[in-house]
């Protein structure tokens, strides 16, 4: 039995709380650097460093997630909009 585990390829379709992340907005400056603790739709929910909690559209910002194995990705975050169950089923053209 293959075990899959999280990688570059299929972060995308995969869970992402408890996943360190680092967002940075298209327009602006300003990079909420924490962990994922919440998902919906449109929103992700990251406890910054500081110990606030803020809600981050989807559609408005990039993320760079860390994976466990060490490894950095670059997500655009209009790929990610959509309720996290339906990600899986939902067909991605290659990023």
């Amino acid at each position: 039995m293959k075990i899959k585990t999280l990688t570059p390829r299929n972060l995308v379709r995969h869970e992402l709380l408890g996943l360190r992340a680092k967002a940075k907005p298209f327009k602006g400056s300003f990079i909420h650097i924490g962990e994922i603790v919440g998902e919906t739709r449109n929103m992700l929910k990251m406890l910054r460093d500081d110990g606030r909690v803020v809600s981050l559209p989807k559609s408005a910002y990039r993320f760079v997630f860390e994976l466990p194995s060490g490894d950095r990705v670059l997500v655009d975050g209009r790929i990610l909009v959509g309720r996290p169950e339906e990600r899986l089923k939902k067909r991605l053209r290659r990023w």
